[in-house]
């Protein structure tokens, strides 16, 4: 076919007609295109919306562990260790012979009270035989009122004399009876340093041995002023050791070997001063000690709960440390991530308690931190 001027502008017309549409659908089609990619390309990781909750915290005071009753077994009686009836550990009870003095010098200063005694008896005796002897004298005014008077006042010094030995024998049956040291309590026998045939005396620095009666048991702690100020605050009304036994229901018991002990105690004591040079206060906590696991002299590691409400927890491995400062990736409005810095106040099961950085319905990113930076998108999964 022959082709014109005319038919030739026509199709360039067309041709040009044509490219123009073509472009034009592919820039609507490279829109889109770039809108979708963008959207794929958020990157999804697990999040967390910040919310106030209620925090447990424990607590750890490191305790001492004392007998309920210690008592220092101690001789009145001086003189030579005759016999000892029990040895080191042994479980006595109240009343059981522990150890015996020497009792002959003793006895012979008995013996002595006893005899001198009997010399006042029968002083008494003839004070008033001499009463009955005169009587009779002045009621027919043989002799005169005032012989009977005298007789009358011996009588009372022999009576008095009398009642004084009475009581040096007295005094010496309780020395005596010294001599034979017995249990006060019921209890576990401690260390005894003396042996048969070495001297007591009053004055000796060390006691025979230290009786303690274990079935229950007292553990000492100590905790600051600003711990003891939370435990009391909320009942400023009542007495301390109600407070206490309130606020702290049970405390648990950590023993040396790092196990925890199978009984809650209560702490039902506390000191009535702030010691000043630590700024501490000392505290008592009472556990059952019927399987006789603990002594006086242990150590032990009281665990307090505490409860603190309205909190703020982040998970600790939802957090990074630079530099001594502990951050969080904070969810920025546009989906991007921003490192922020956060102020704690202890944790809790694991969890930071933050008082400061975070606040109500702020999401942080819990994990994949090597995932993304800050121009990232991230679709949060909450």
């Amino acid at each position: 076919m022959k082709l014109t001027t005319k038919n030739t502008v026509y199709i360039i017309c067309t041709i040009l007609g044509f490219t123009a549409l073509s472009l034009s659908l592919k820039s609507c089609n490279f829109g889109a295109s770039k809108n979708d990619e963008d959207k794929n390309k958020a990157l999804a990781l697990p999040a967390l919306k910040i919310d106030t909750t209620t925090a447990f915290v424990v607590k750890d005071y490191i305790g001492t562990i004392e007998g309920k009753l210690n008592v220092e077994i101690r001789s009145f009686a001086e003189g030579i260790l005759e016999e000892i009836y029990v040895d080191e550990g042994d479980y006595v009870e109240k009343g059981q012979a522990l150890f015996k003095i020497n009792p002959l010098p003793y006895q012979e200063i008995l013996n002595n009270s006893i005899a001198s005694e009997n010399v006042e008896k029968a002083k008494l005796k003839n004070a008033q035989l001499e009463i009955d002897r005169l009587q009779p004298l002045i009621d027919n005014e043989v002799i005169a009122p005032v012989q009977l008077q005298s007789a009358i006042a011996n009588y009372e010094v022999a009576k008095a004399s009398l009642a004084s030995a009475s009581a040096a024998v007295a005094s010496a049956k309780i020395n005596l009876g010294f001599t034979l040291i017995k249990a006060p309590i019921s209890g576990y026998i401690g260390r005894i340093p003396k042996r048969v045939g070495n001297l007591n005396t009053k004055g000796d620095k060390v006691p025979l041995t230290v009786l303690t009666d274990v079935s229950d048991v007292y553990v000492y702690f100590s905790m600051s002023e600003s711990d003891y100020l939370y435990f009391t605050k909320n009942n400023a009304n009542d007495s301390i050791k109600n407070s206490l036994g309130s606020i702290i229901p049970e405390a648990k018991l950590i023993l040396a070997d790092g196990k925890e002990y199978n009984k809650s105690g209560i702490v039902d004591a506390v000191n009535g001063q702030v010691d000043r040079s630590t700024g501490s206060i000392s505290l008592r906590a009472t556990f059952p000690n019927s399987q006789d696991i603990m002594r006086s002299g242990n150590t032990g590691t009281i665990k307090l709960r505490e409860s603190k409400n309205g909190v703020i927890l982040v998970p600790q491995e939802a957090t990074t440390t630079i530099q001594d400062k502990i951050f969080v990736y904070l969810l920025n409005k546009d989906n991007t991530v921003k490192l922020q810095e956060i102020k704690v106040d202890g944790t809790a099961n694991k969890k930071y308690i933050v008082v400061d950085g975070l606040a109500i319905d702020d999401v942080i990113i819990l994990t994949g931190f090597n995932k993304f930076n800050k121009e990232t998108i991230v679709n949060p999964i909450l």
